[in-house]
């Protein structure tokens, strides 16, 4: 049983495709996990007002059919605002698609997404100490067969009992606590969830582009219209929201 000192939510994504800026959410799963070890689960489906590929409709099995009548995202963010309120996040992946593309469509429905959490990266853990896939994960940990592999609820149960598993065979060297997977799956103190920018001692540093590592207040002070590109450009919401803060702090410095 985990450790917790809050709730621990898995969220998986089944989404039109990988693109944080264009593409948009078509399922979600959310399984959380509270102290006392009981479980609450919340799956919906989501119109995500566009065209669903091909390409992605055969990987996750859902159609442009099968969600024309289901809410749109704006719909539903304040129900499921709520019910990740005040819950630590987990995922497969999560820290890198999961959790970045969710926080921009919260965004996109002007409901905003709390920051203030820890992040569990149960693929992190993996590929740290196995580096399988998802499938192979639950077969090593759990010693099952994944059935119906890609669809969000089934994911976002092999993720939690994997890691589950992980705690087992890694007892001796995981601490069984949220704060420790927090830190022991981070892999970089990002600034935005598009990992566009990268803290370092307190500074914030481009990650991307012809000003990689180079701080970004050294590049506003040269060339602020750089600042005005990733503005108008297909960047994701979140990315630009940090940049206007980091922008509004080297604007007025005695406010910090």
């Amino acid at each position: 049983m985990l450790k917790l000192d809050k709730p621990l939510a898995f969220i998986d994504l089944e989404t039109t495709g990988i693109n944080l800026s264009s593409d948009r959410i078509v399922e979600i799963s959310i399984l959380k996990i509270l102290p006392d070890g009981s479980q609450q689960s919340k799956t919906l489906r989501i119109n995500p007002e566009m065209h669903i590929p091909e390409a992605s409709s055969v990987f996750h099995g859902i159609f442009d059919a099968d969600i024309k009548d289901a809410p749109k995202f704006k719909n539903v963010a304040i129900e499921l605002r709520d019910f990740l309120n005040n819950c630590d996040l987990a995922g497969y992946n999560s820290n890198k698609f999961d959790i970045p593309m969710l926080a921009e469509e919260f965004l996109r429905a002007d409901t905003g997404f709390d920051e203030n959490r820890r992040y569990i990266d149960v693929m992190r853990i993996f590929t740290l100490m196995e580096k399988r896939t998802l499938e192979a994960a639950y077969k090593f940990f759990c010693n099952k067969e994944l059935i119906d592999a890609h669809s969000a609820e089934a994911d976002v149960k092999a993720t939690y009992e994997v890691l589950v598993g992980q705690l087992e065979m890694y007892k001796d060297q995981l601490k069984n606590d949220v704060q420790s997977l927090h830190e022991f799956t981070k892999d970089g103190d990002f600034v935005d969830f598009g990992r566009r920018m990268i803290l370092k001692d307190g500074i914030e540093y481009f990650n991307f582009g012809k000003h990689n590592g180079q701080s970004c207040a050294d590049v506003y002070k040269r060339e602020p219209q750089y600042f005005d590109w990733i503005y108008k450009s297909d960047f994701s919401l979140h990315t630009k929201l940090k940049l206007k803060m980091i922008e509004f702090k080297i604007k007025n410095p005695k406010i910090n």
